[in-house]
């Protein structure tokens, strides 16, 4: 007679916010499934769900308190871990019959009350990992999260206070998971934390030891690794300290894309001052022609605030003529939100919402018609692109110049016989302000 196992407890999982948050409950995940427990894809197969939050913002902290509402509603049986989780007596206050709160990154802890909540039965037979661990991305992207926390102290932000300081992780651990992703089938590393640039600062004096050769914690060591190991590595969130000089040669050997996520904020010396951030734009500028001259296929994306405390209409035109000198590639804008806990809340010079939504129109409307033309400027050429999804006799792709879920995308005709995950060469026949369109050439 044939041995009947218990079934093992499910777990369902709602991740909120950013690529970080992402991954934190991807190793969630991977740690529970290790210690036996199966997923759920929805609420009503769940005997637990985790609600990995966000607290970044008012707007983001309420949608995690929806989040969480409608986990209750639809199950009952909720943990709460996650950025928001700092904030532990908001959400009891709202729903005091949470299983518990964790905050971010706190792994065991929240495993732990996995393990309280739904214990496993004994003698589960099911303790089954896939190679890389268990991912909320498709198989051929992942993100790899080189650090948490961060050592700057900008006036709208309350990540250190959520994360905490800037804690590197050691680069051969970082180049072990790296290569066990490539191994199960991941093509691009979307390399992330709070401040790129700033990896390894807190462990230079500690090289490890990796295929026999030292390795140094520095950006553009793990850089030239990474892309040793990777067909498509991209740098998200890199603070444009002089050292990113460094990276851009990679680039132009081909060992890294080329694509930079930096996210200057403002341009306004005053401002920028303000905000705590570096306040030098002109030498910005040198450096973005210096870039493209080292690597002319360079993408620049970056992301801004307006309508921050005390930003005067001059301020504002002064980013508009400075985004028409720095001509980037892709941008994103958010009005300024007080963050409970952020310095910037008590500035002077509030600006009135009409005001924020005014400016946000402008500063999208003009750096669409940036990228129109830049997106104009592809027709005609070659590019390489990986395939995300293929329907039909269509196909729907990224180009080096486009991260998944915040860039463009490059629809295909003619390519039914691609798979997800095909990197292909892909001509270009037609753009429009966010995309392109092509055909494969294979």
């Amino acid at each position: 007679m044939a041995t009947k196992f218990p079934e093992a407890p499910r777990v369902g999982m709602v991740s909120l916010g950013c690529p970080k948050n992402l991954v934190d409950s991807e190793r969630i995940l991977t740690k529970l499934r290790s210690d036996g427990y199966a997923m759920s894809p929805d609420y009503a197969g769940a005997d637990v769900v985790l609600v990995n939050t966000c607290g970044f913002l008012d707007s983001a902290k309420e949608e995690s308190l929806e989040a969480i509402g409608e986990a209750i509603a639809e199950n009952g049986r909720v943990i709460v871990t996650g950025c928001f989780g700092k904030e532990a007596e908001i959400i009891r206050a709202r729903f005091p019959n949470v299983l518990a709160v964790t905050g971010a990154h706190q792994y065991e802890e929240v495993v732990g009350a996995v393990h309280q909540a739904a214990p496993m039965p004994p003698n589960a037979f099911l303790n089954l990992v896939p190679e890389g661990g268990l991912k909320l991305t498709p198989r051929h992207y992942s993100y790899l999260k080189i650090s948490e926390g961060c050592n700057h102290r900008c006036a709208f932000c309350i990540i250190p206070s959520i994360r905490g300081d800037l804690v590197s992780r050691r680069p051969d651990a970082i180049l072990r998971e790296a290569e066990k992703l490539v191994e199960a089938g991941t093509k691009e590393l979307l390399v992330i934390s709070q401040d790129t640039s700033a990896y390894g600062v807190d462990i230079r004096r500690e090289p490890r030891m990796w295929k026999g050769e030292l390795v140094v914690p520095h950006m553009t060591d793990l850089a030239r690794e990474l892309g040793k190991i990777a067909p498509w590595v991209r740098l998200h969130y890199v603070y444009p300290y002089p050292h990113v000089d460094q990276v851009i040669p990679l680039m132009a050997e081909g060992l890294v894309l080329p694509y930079l996520d930096i996210p200057f904020q403002h341009a306004s010396p005053r401002i920028l001052r303000s905000m705590k951030r570096p306040a030098n734009e002109a030498k910005v500028l040198e450096r973005l022609k210096s870039w493209r001259a080292i690597c002319p296929d360079i993408t620049i994306r970056s992301s801004f605030v307006v309508g921050f405390p005390g930003e005067t209409e001059e301020d504002f035109q002064y980013l508009l003529d400075w985004l028409d000198e720095a001509q980037l590639d892709r941008v994103g804008a958010f009005r300024f939100e007080p963050v409970e806990g952020a310095q910037a809340n008590a500035f002077e010079g509030h600006v009135p919402e009409e005001v924020k939504e005014e400016r946000y129109a402008r500063v999208m409307e003009r750096t669409a018609a940036i990228s129109a033309a830049k997106l104009q400027s592809k027709v005609g050429r070659t590019l390489e692109v990986i395939i995300d999804t293929v329907e039909g006799e269509g196909a729907t792709g990224r180009s080096q110049a486009d991260a998944p879920e915040i860039d463009g995308e490059v629809h295909l005709r003619d390519a039914g016989h691609l798979k997800q995950g095909d990197i292909v060469r892909v001509e270009i026949e037609e753009a429009d302000e966010h995309d392109l369109y092509g055909v494969p050439l294979t």
